[in-house]
């Protein structure tokens, strides 16, 4: 054995096991659930393994680590979503969940979820239904139209009407419009996706009727409009959580 052979004092050594964590989190704060604690400890010990040796001896313990991971396991667990108030002056807020339910449609909400429904039951026949035909026919006595689809989006929305009426042919809108909504959600990917061909009218910041005029002259199976709202924000939105 050799004796002078110099010591590792790599930090890392010295960190707790996971399992530790859980045990003496458990004892301090039990109303924690353990997938939250296990998870925030697991988190924290990788970041500090990746951070490497900065010359200490010793890494630190139970009681430096255990503060940190409780308040991680306390975002975790935290209840999602939750209410807000809506301060921006956009009422219908695509961050903040957009319309609130109202009183009937809330307790209709509650009443279906408290046990089993029909969700795809025709209870006339008892075979199995589509879940959209009631709200599909409800849907087309109020509009008019033939048919409805209700979907979860309006990038949905768009993908689907384009690919329907206007697949293979091309399709008109402002340059001004080619715009990025929802955070993922491009005008012209979705055009792409939906199997339409692009044509661009007009500039960035100005496109009028008689640029939409001229491009009849592809024969264009539709005239897209973006609407504004999709993605201009108030410059002093804001929202505050509520109790």
């Amino acid at each position: 054995m050799d004796l002078g052979r110099p010591v590792n004092s790599d930090a890392r050594r010295s960190l707790p096991s996971v399992d530790r964590l859980m045990r003496e989190a458990a004892a301090a704060w039990p109303e924690l659930p353990g997938w939250a604690v296990r998870r925030a400890a697991r988190s924290l010990l990788q970041r500090l393994r990746e951070a490497g040796d900065h010359g200490d001896t010793e890494g630190p313990g139970p009681d430096d680590l255990l503060p940190r991971i409780a308040a991680e396991a306390r975002r975790l667990a935290a209840p999602h979503p939750r209410r807000v108030l809506n301060a921006t002056g956009i009422l219908l807020h695509t961050n903040l969940g957009r319309a609130p339910l109202a009183p009937h449609a809330r307790q209709a909400v509650a009443r279906a979820a408290r046990g089993y429904s029909d969700l795809e039951l025709d209870l006339a026949t008892g075979r199995r239904g589509a879940r959209m035909a009631s709200l599909e026919a409800k849907l087309v006595e109020l509009s008019g139209a033939e048919a409805a689809l209700v979907v979860n989006n309006n990038a949905a929305a768009l993908l689907l009407a384009l690919n329907t009426l206007a697949m293979g042919r091309p399709v008109v809108v402002s340059r001004g419009e080619l715009v990025e909504i929802g955070g993922s959600f491009r005008v012209p990917e979705i055009m792409e996706r939906a199997g339409v061909r692009l044509h661009e009218v007009g500039t960035t910041n100005r496109t009028h009727l008689a640029d939409y005029e001229a491009a009849l002259a592809v024969d264009p199976a539709l005239l897209l409009k973006v609407h504004r709202s999709n993605f201009e924000r108030s410059a002093g939105s804001t929202a505050r959580a509520a109790s």
